[in-house]
């Protein structure tokens, strides 16, 4: 089996040392093609307005001044020689990809664009709380297993898998759950707006988040909220059903 690795927090990110070693517990043929510089909250762009150049890190290893889904793109079509790859695993993130996160998630982005490319593709978060520090050996115990057994489970095309792993250590996670893409009630946009050393504005963005009391306990939300792994299949087609039948019967 080949497989590609790729990430939005960068080269350099832990989580990608992490998501290294998952691979190569399933395969000697891993390819890692990463981002030079983290990329969280890129989503699913791609650089059209300025050049891409790639690094060679070694043989198999390479990073690129662009986002995930440049790296994905340039891993199949130019870097990765002899053939495209059976599976494409994008993370470890630091940071859980729930609920929203998933619209804004370079993560999630790098395993779509794999998917869109026809390669079975899965995104790999590890869940923390700011302050605590964050438990990677969650990841790279229970990674592998539940990779092999979605592979040998199967997904259709156009479907890619998400994976989100709680905020405990290995031996206390509770077991593995399928769950629907949850929704935080409580989330706060928050702009900082600053002055620099010349006197020109600048801001940042980011989120004041407040976890749902009571998340549900079929959402992703929910699962790893008790100590689960929670896996929630993605859909590229984002079309609503029902309203499509709504309005294709009121615009008749």
């Amino acid at each position: 089996m080949r497989i590609l690795v790729t990430n939005d927090d960068g080269i350099h990110a832990p989580g990608l040392k992490a998501l290294e070693k998952i691979a190569k517990s399933l395969s000697a043929d891993v390819w890692v093609v990463a981002p030079e510089f983290e990329q969280s909250g890129a989503s699913h762009s791609l650089t059209l307005t300025m050049p891409l150049r790639i690094r060679q890190v070694n043989r198999r290893k390479f990073a690129v001044r662009g986002t995930p889904t440049d790296c994905v793109m340039l891993a199949l079509k130019t870097i990765m020689t002899g053939g495209a790859p059976d599976l494409l695993l994008s993370g470890v993130n630091r940071g859980g990809n729930l609920g929203e996160d998933v619209t804004y998630s370079g993560t999630i982005a790098a395993a779509m664009e794999g998917t869109m490319l026809g390669v079975p593709s899965i995104a790999l978060s590890q869940v923390y709380l700011p302050g605590h520090a964050v438990k990677w050996a969650t990841a790279e115990h229970h990674g592998p297993k539940l990779i092999r057994r979605l592979r040998k489970a199967g997904w259709p095309e156009g479907v890619l898998l998400n994976i989100n792993f709680p905020d405990t250590t290995h031996d206390r996670v509770t077991g593995v759950e399928l769950a629907v893409q949850g929704h935080r009630d409580l989330t706060e946009l928050h702009i900082d707006d600053r002055i620099d050393a010349r006197g020109v504005p600048y801001y940042w963005i980011g989120f004041r988040r407040q976890p749902d009391e009571r998340p549900g306990r079929e959402t992703d939300l929910g699962v790893v909220a008790e100590g689960g792994i929670s896996v929630t299949p993605l859909q590229l087609d984002l079309t609503h059903g029902r309203t499509l039948k709504r309005l294709r019967a009121a615009l008749k």
